[in-house]
């Protein structure tokens, strides 16, 4: 199974989020990839912008990060959680989905350490 299937568009991992493992979320990607769920039903942008219109695994792979609204807005909200899931895209751009996924499968959470 693709562990980028875990990964949402934004930086979230759901394999070890709280709220995926007790079953109150479906996960920002699981089942859109596999056609389980209708991608296009989904309400959240940055899954319809990048995952279905774009055809990408996550915004670290959007050749327009830097300058997209979508995404950009989002990540400006107040809250540590958006710090966190932007951090998870830059490093995914500099170091790799395989490296992202060995750190992230020990955090307790959406988010975690990226060191």
């Amino acid at each position: 199974m693709n562990s980028n299937r875990y990964i949402g568009c934004c930086g979230a991992y759901c394999k070890t989020c709280k709220v995926y493992l007790e079953k109150y979320c479906k996960g920002c990607k699981i089942g859109f990839d596999t056609g389980e769920r209708d991608i296009h039903k989904a309400k959240c942008k940055i899954k319809v912008c990048c995952f279905k219109d774009m055809n990408l695994d996550t915004c670290a792979d959007c050749l327009k990060l830097d300058s997209c609204i979508i995404i950009n807005e989002w990540y400006n909200h107040t809250g540590y959680k958006y710090k966190k899931y932007k951090e998870a895209i830059e490093f995914i751009r500099k170091k790799g989905y395989s490296e992202f996924i060995q750190l992230a499968d020990q955090w307790k959470g959406a988010y975690g350490k990226l060191c």
